[in-house]
């Protein structure tokens, strides 16, 4: 594993892999403090419309990109449209600019999990939702430098005026089996999933 954090949090000393128990795991050199490397937690909102149709949003272009940064950089920093899009390019780029996904993002340290996916779906698209239950949970491994685990909500729409926010630039409702370029592979996992239960109870609207 390329070694991503160098520096302690405790006391500032050198961070090396060490033998720790069952693996390597990063350990100060000056304090001996055990630095755990855990995912972080995402969430996403499903929303269908009476057309079993998955609301999407397009990721801004305005994302700022330090993908370029060497290691010694990141080092020192350790301390409203609804027109579907053309078929274009589908290979990910390092920020996945202009490619879709289902509306999400992180649980910030202190949040609970269920109000950060409301918070999170109201700035992306401006609509207030309900949860109506956990629909999967995955792991995502795409982004080296940042392991997630995905929890999936399915919801539904109580009000607001759609209009896309934060990452997203533009929103519209697609088809479960023909997405537009998708930013995010777990996100083609969960559509595939949803194609083959979309007539079960579960997702049907209350």
């Amino acid at each position: 594993m390329e070694q991503r954090f160098f520096y302690c949090p405790k006391c500032g000393g050198n961070l090396k892999y060490k033998q720790y128990r069952e693996r390597p795991r990063l350990v100060c050199l000056k304090c001996s403090y055990v630095f755990y490397e855990n995912p972080a937690v995402g969430v996403a909102a499903i929303v269908l419309n009476k057309d079993k149709q998955i609301l999407l949003g397009r990721r801004s272009t305005k994302l700022v990109d330090v993908s370029h940064q060497t290691s010694d950089v990141r080092r020192k920093k350790q301390t409203n449209s609804l027109t579907i899009p053309t078929t274009g390019d589908r290979r990910p780029t390092t920020l996945n600019k202009r490619l879709w996904c289902i509306p999400c993002g992180y649980v910030e340290y202190d949040e609970d999990v269920y109000q950060a996916v409301v918070r999170e779906f109201k700035e992306e698209t401006n609509l207030d939702i309900v949860l109506k239950g956990v629909f999967t949970v995955q792991s995502n491994f795409h982004n080296p430098e940042l392991h997630t685990v995905g929890v999936w909500f399915m919801a539904k729409v109580m009000g607001g005026e759609l209009q896309a926010g934060d990452d997203l630039d533009q929103l519209a409702y697609c088809n479960l089996a023909d997405p537009p370029p998708l930013a995010f592979p777990t996100d083609k996992v969960v559509l595939d999933m949803l194609a083959k239960v979309f007539n079960t109870p579960f997702l049907e609207e209350k």
